[in-house]
């Protein structure tokens, strides 16, 4: 397959090109609800990913326009990875794959009280969400 070249013009195929891998979506979260915003931040996570594996996904997300860099007014060596637009919209996405998940599997680092407004008030916590996303972080354990 070539570079941008898609195998099918299936919505669900164009989707899993650029996320259907754990690390693009697990980046993802990081953004979302730890609030990670430096590639030594999303190295440090649980999940152990690999320096080439981080480095690969932050390109692709950030050329397909879900993140984007710039770079540290602080330290100048450093980008600073934040969620675009069209990564804002995949917040909706990640809120049902935690409701899914809750569902089908106990002992989750989620709590329950959580899932349980989502359940409830879904549109207004995806709104919240959104709207904290790069200011502060957004905890699934209130």
């Amino acid at each position: 397959m070539k570079k941008n070249e898609l195998r099918s013009d299936c919505p669900i195929n164009y989707a899993l090109e650029y996320l259907g891998d754990k690390w693009a979506l697990l980046v993802i979260r990081d953004l979302v609800f730890e609030g990670k915003k430096f590639y030594k931040e999303f190295l440090a996570s649980k999940e152990g990913i690999a320096t080439n594996i981080l480095s690969d996904r932050l390109k692709k997300l950030e050329a397909i326009g879900i993140i984007e860099s710039k770079v540290y007014e602080k330290q100048r060596t450093q980008k600073i990875y934040s969620l675009t637009e069209k990564g804002k919209d995949l917040i909706p996405i990640l809120v049902e794959f935690i409701i899914w998940s809750s569902k089908h599997k106990s002992g989750l680092n989620v709590s329950l009280s959580f899932v349980e407004k989502l359940e409830k008030n879904k549109t207004e916590i995806i709104k919240a969400i959104t709207s904290s996303v790069g200011t502060k972080t957004f905890s699934t354990n209130q």
